[in-house]
């Protein structure tokens, strides 16, 4: 395989990308360009692709929060290439079959390389189904009138339309992730589970099973102006979810803050002393963003292969499905999908519940402490990088001797063993969310995921403001 990408090095070197820039960017500035990048995002999520049929179903129904797209939209596509891209080069250099040493130029060239090129291969990959399973229709109407009633090029035009999307997301979290705050992909997904929670709580629309407004307050205000309606029976589950929403807000802000700190001591500045924070959540959210993701492709495949009459895998009901391996494999969204001894519940039998909720439970914990020592160690956070980095910004842990191999040494203590825990932790967190439900259309994932990197962004934006009123620690923080 080193044979194979040795060859393919010129190409990967050349692969489209934004510059870097040249020196430190001021603070205001990355401000500047990640809300630049937040407006073009919205934007774009209300720019309809042409030529598609009122008729079209989202493949994505489930998972659009994590997608971070808008169905009918130019990004329908939204973070899925990136992240279906990144989930397969980790499993590839997770294994040693890519062997790629990302502490070098030249690897990260390729490395980097690599993963464009997957990301472009992604979104060819990712747009297929959604026009050959017949879930984007073409309009008739269109079709007529601008192509003599074929809908083949007008196909073709959707498919480019939605590809182009792909690649302004993939070029606009580069922006970010260079000249910005953060990543793209953390600020896509904030944006699209803030505009829900904002929805869910002050909609005025209508519910079409009881004609009571769906967001939190209005539907709150019109059951109690009517007298006849049973407060319990309509909304008891709004209940549930507001206290699941303020308890997954508060859970992830704890844990957030939990860490352990590795002291350190400037080896040539008497009295300069530090600490290395090793947080419970060690590889942040990413791993199960990387598993819900990966979920969310086997359920495309699932759901593409029903479309073409093929169930194997499992029938689907709509975007649901109600047997086969897709309905075991499927994440569980709210209490009416487990609940099975509640009054009016639609489903399988229990015993297919509970097999169903156990599968959820190992497939999010083991998946994401997999992955998070995967992410660790691809994004240079794994014990070896973190020792380099100390001891090119000239401190070392009191009582142990200046060395690299030492420092190693003693945070293969903590961070590997704290990265399988907080990364199990998230996976369980995710599962208890979402079976519970949360406030508007968003997964109980989603909501933790948002939580948790608008902390994370925070704790980063602080960074900054300190780096820019005391240069020297942009040597320790590796941004210079």
């Amino acid at each position: 395989m080193g044979e194979l990408l040795d060859k393919m090095e010129p190409l990967l070197a050349k692969m489209p990308a934004v510059r870097a820039p040249d020196g430190h960017v001021h603070f205001k500035e990355k401000l500047m360009w990640t809300l630049g990048i937040l407006l073009v995002y919205f934007l774009l999520a209300n720019i309809p692709v042409w030529g598609l049929d009122p008729q079209s179903t989202d493949l994505f129904e489930y998972f659009r929060v994590l997608m971070a797209g808008a169905s009918g939209s130019i990004i329908t596509l939204g973070i899925g290439p990136i992240v279906t891209a990144s989930i397969v080069l980790q499993l590839l250099k997770g294994a040693d079959i890519f062997q790629i040493d990302t502490s070098e130029p030249r690897g990260q060239v390729i490395y980097m390389g690599l993963q464009k090129l997957l990301i472009f291969v992604m979104i060819a990959i990712e747009a297929l189904p959604m026009i050959v399973g017949g879930f984007l229709l073409p309009s008739s109407v269109l079709a007529a009138q601008f192509f003599g009633g074929s809908t083949v090029l007008l196909t073709l035009i959707i498919f480019l339309q939605i590809c182009v999307g792909g690649l302004l997301i993939v070029f606009m979290d580069e922006v970010v992730t260079k000249w910005g705050i953060g990543s793209g992909v953390g600020l896509f997904i904030i944006a699209g589970v803030s505009q829900q929670l904002v929805n869910g709580f002050i909609s005025w629309n209508a519910s079409p099973t009881d004609g009571f407004p769906v967001g939190f307050f209005p539907r709150l205000v019109a059951i109690l102006m009517d007298p006849a309606a049973n407060f319990l029976q309509y909304f008891g589950t709004n209940i549930v979810a507001f206290i699941t929403t303020i308890i997954i807000f508060l859970v992830i802000v704890f844990v957030e803050s939990t860490r352990i700190e590795i002291p350190l001591a400037h080896s040539q500045v008497r009295g300069a002393r530090s600490r290395f924070p090793v947080k419970l959540i060690y590889a942040s959210v990413l791993p199960m963003i990387l598993v819900s993701v990966l979920l969310a492709n086997i359920q495309m495949v699932g759901l593409f292969l029903n479309n073409v009459g093929i169930t194997i895998l499992g029938a689907f009901q709509g975007q649901t499905p109600i047997n086969g391996l897709m309905y075991f494999l499927a994440p569980i969204n709210g209490p009416s999908q487990w609940m099975w001894w509640a009054d009016g519940f639609v489903g399988p039998d229990a015993w297919m519940v509970i097999i169903r909720l156990i599968i959820n439970l190992i497939i999010m914990i083991v998946g994401c402490a997999i992955f998070a020592l995967f992410w660790v160690k691809t994004a240079g956070l794994d014990s070896k990088a973190v020792a380099r980095q100390i001891q090119m910004s000239g401190m070392s842990i009191p009582g142990y001797r200046r060395s690299p191999k030492i420092l190693e040494k003693v945070l293969d203590r903590y961070i590997p063993r704290v990265t399988v825990i907080g990364g199990a932790f998230i996976g369980l967190l995710s599962v208890v969310a979402n079976l519970f439900g949360v406030i508007g259309s968003v997964s109980g994932t989603g909501l933790l995921l948002a939580v948790s990197i608008t902390y994370r962004l925070y704790e980063e934006i602080a960074n900054e403001q300190i780096m820019e009123m005391y240069p020297f620690m942009r040597t320790f923080f590796g941004k210079e």
